[in-house]
């Protein structure tokens, strides 16, 4: 996944509360609090999708709405306190791909977020099969094939393998992995992901694979690609 998202919205608490939401899902996220900071970090950082208010100080999300699509199509959610129908016609026909009314519940938020990016190409929900050099890992039909060889891989240590992977050289810490990989309401502890960890490292110990299991000391594992 790894999108880049631009949060645009001139109260901190509800950009800051919206960030950590989306960095929650892995997502890369920038807030910035002006109409004129959101034109120039669009342009500088090239962000997937901008979740913008209307109310903002200097330049309206209206305008900035406008400068952005004379720029290109990437998506755009609006994010205001209004609720009119006027509102929601005005910014739809301005070019913006959904509108959200605060106060918003999180989950609809993030389900908004992706939905807006798998119709824009940005997110592909299908994708199922991830391929590294001597690697190939197949969710859909859970199978990992190492080198040319199958390997003999149970459920979960293949969706500990397969999330990793979809975030090379990225780290996450034990209970991220709990979080993401056995359900949010998992009620085990860290020493769970430590033991499927060094499940894996033993099925995978050729010296010369491009690709490695990395533990950061203090933090967590990673999916290293050399």
């Amino acid at each position: 996944m790894n999108e880049k998202i631009l949060v645009v919205d001139d109260d901190f608490n509800i950009a800051d509360l919206i960030r950590l939401y989306l960095e929650k899902e892995m997502y890369k996220v920038k807030t910035v609090y002006t109409g004129k900071d959101a034109i120039e970090e669009f342009s500088s950082w090239s962000p997937d999708l901008v979740m913008l208010d209307i109310m903002l100080p200097e330049m309206d999300g209206w305008e900035v709405c406008r400068q952005i699509r004379k720029k290109g199509s990437i998506p755009i959610i609006m994010l205001t306190a209004r609720a009119e129908i006027f509102d929601k016609v005005l910014g739809l026909e301005l070019g913006a791909d959904d509108y959200i009314v605060k106060p918003f519940d999180p989950k609809e938020l993030i389900a908004r977020v992706k939905a807006v990016l798998r119709r824009s190409g940005g997110f592909d929900a299908t994708k199922e099969e991830l391929v590294f050099p001597g690697l190939a890992i197949n969710k859909s039909e859970y199978t990992v094939t190492c080198g040319g060889r199958k390997i003999e891989i149970p459920a979960k240590e293949l969706e500990l393998l397969y999330f990793l992977a979809s975030y090379p050289n990225q780290v996450f810490t034990r209970e991220q992995l709990l979080e993401k990989v056995w359900d949010y309401d998992f009620a085990g502890d860290s020493r769970t992901v430590d033991v499927h960890i060094k499940r894996l490292r033993e099925k995978f110990k050729d010296d010369t694979l491009r690709w490695d299991i990395k533990t950061v000391w203090g933090v967590g594992y990673k999916f290293e690609v050399r």
